[in-house]
C-alpha cells in the first residue's frame, strides 16, 4: 500500500492539472450556446477533488497482483460513488430515484465502452507485435 500511494497522488495531481482545461471548454461551449452558467467555489473545489480520485484510482489497474476483473470493479465502483457523491452535493442531478438511475446507466455504459474500445485497440496492438515476432507467418 505504501508504494502506490504516491502513485495515487502523483496521478491524481497530473489529472487535476487538466480540470480548468476541461473547465473552460465547457464554459466556452455553454457560452457559445447562449447559457447563462457561473460556478462556485465549492464546485470547483468538487471538480478538482474528482479529478485527483479519477486520475489517482488509476493507480489500481496495473497491480500485478489484483485480477483485472477486481482492479476494473474497484476502479469503476470509486468513480462511480465519487461521481454521484459529487453530483448529489453539488445539485447537478436531482435527488431522486429516477435521476439516480439515470445517471447509473449512463455511468455503466459509459464506464463499459470506454473499456471495450481500450480492450480492442489493446487487442489489434497485440495481433500487430505477435506478426512481427520470429516464426509467426503473416495472415
Amino acid at each position: 500500500m505504501k508504494k502506490y500511494l504516491p502513485q495515487f497522488f502523483l496521478r491524481g495531481l497530473c489529472a487535476m492539472g487538466f480540470g480548468p482545461i476541461v473547465l473552460a471548454i465547457i464554459y466556452g461551449i455553454l457560452h457559445a450556446t447562449g447559457t447563462d452558467a457561473a460556478i462556485t467555489p465549492a464546485e470547483i473545489i468538487s471538480i478538482s477533488l474528482m479529478a485527483l480520485i479519477a486520475g489517482g484510482v488509476t493507480t489500481v489497474c496495473p497491480i500485478e497482483s489484483l485480477p483485472l476483473l477486481s482492479a476494473i470493479l474497484i476502479h469503476g465502483g470509486a468513480l462511480y460513488l465519487v461521481y454521484l457523491i459529487m453530483y448529489l452535493l453539488n445539485d447537478w442531478i436531482a435527488r431522486d430515484l429516477t435521476a439516480i438511475l439515470t445517471f447509473t446507466v449512463i455511468f455503466i455504459v459509459g464506464y463499459a465502452l470506454i473499456w471495450l474500445l481500450i480492450f480492442l485497440y489493446n487487442r489489434r496492438k497485440a495481433a500487430q507485435i505477435s506478426k512481427k515476432l520470429p516464426g509467426n507467418k503473416p495472415s
